[in-house]
């Protein structure tokens, strides 16, 4: 078995990619509301539970807790039924800042370490109880996997790419013309346990994100908070313009509406006891590549 990469203190999550952010919002406030006033103007994210984030290998327990599966009924407690994968890459912090000292946008590149594969595990119907009005708790906090290799930022600049043109422009202190975008091909698969072979479930990539690793840094710091070595920040769900490049089962199955084709008569809306998931991703050019290792867990029965 593998180790952390890095004794994590605190980990934040963001809510990059636009394409996931319009699903979900389409799914849940309808096409007219699908992003929030505040979406295009800063990189939206919550503090997450380091605690349990996990190196690729470790099982993942499906979690259990309060859910309103009947809007016309009062909840119920019991097992999430409907299990998610979320595929996300993250970035460690290198060097940190003081107490009260801002990380200015200029100089966010320097505290950035190297990155890593993330799979956010996360319990919808749990979170769709729970969410409003602070944002996930125990649909979240149960797992959540990280590959066991870090890659350094050195290796990924020659794959950087313009970003983004982002409308409305940012504020000043989130405004920077450097590339620091990503061209990293990333993959998704699910292996249940009847299955011979995994079936690819997503191809994405993570020059899909709106909001860029150094925005998300000094947009953390610009109140005065610290960061330190070792802290992780995660992109949020990676997903695309195209339905294959959906990096949730919550997108491809569009809200349990329609069901995921795995090959041999096996189907999918959410996850199943015994399903392993793997997350892969590279970067590629001139004859050679730069992998991130596999991301990979197994979902357990409920206790």
């Amino acid at each position: 078995m593998m180790h952390l990469p890095a004794e994590i203190g605190d980990y934040t999550d963001f809510y990059s990619s636009r394409d996931h952010a319009t699903n979900v919002g389409i799914m849940f406030r309808g096409k007219e509301n699908a992003l929030m006033p505040n979406w295009l103007r800063l990189p939206v994210g919550y503090h997450g539970r380091a605690s349990s984030i996990v190196v690729s290998g470790t099982p993942i327990r499906r979690p259990s807790g309060q859910m309103r599966p009947d809007q016309s009924k009062p909840p119920v407690f019991g097992q999430s039924k409907q299990l998610d994968i979320e595929l996300e890459m993250a970035f460690f912090v290198g060097g940190g800042n003081r107490l009260g000292e801002p990380i200015p946008i200029e100089r966010a590149h320097q505290h950035i370490f190297g990155m890593v594969l993330m799979n956010d595990w996360s319990a919808r119907d749990i979170q769709a109880w729970e969410y409003v009005p602070l944002g996930p708790f125990l649909g979240k906090n149960f797992g959540t996997t990280i590959s066991p290799w870090v890659v350094p930022m050195e290796a990924l600049l020659p794959f950087a790419e313009p970003n983004t043109v982002q409308d409305p422009k940012p504020l000043p202190y989130l405004c920077h013309d450097d590339a620091f975008t990503f061209n990293i091909n990333l993959f998704v698969s699910v292996k249940g346990e009847a299955m011979k072979e995994a079936a690819t479930i997503c191809k994405s990539n993570f020059k899909y994100m709106y909001w860029t690793m150094k925005q998300q840094l000094a947009h953390h710091t610009v109140n005065g908070c610290n960061v330190r070595p070792g802290d992780l920040l995660a992109s949020g769900t990676i997903s695309g313009p195209d339905p294959d490049s959906f990096g949730s089962m919550l997108e491809l199955s569009w809200k349990g509406s329609k069901t995921v084709d795995l090959g041999g008569g096996e189907t999918r809306t959410f996850l199943k006891d015994g399903d392993e998931v793997t997350l892969t991703g590279y970067c590629e050019g001139n004859g050679y590549r730069v992998g991130f290792g596999p991301c990979a867990g197994t979902i357990l029965p409920a206790l």
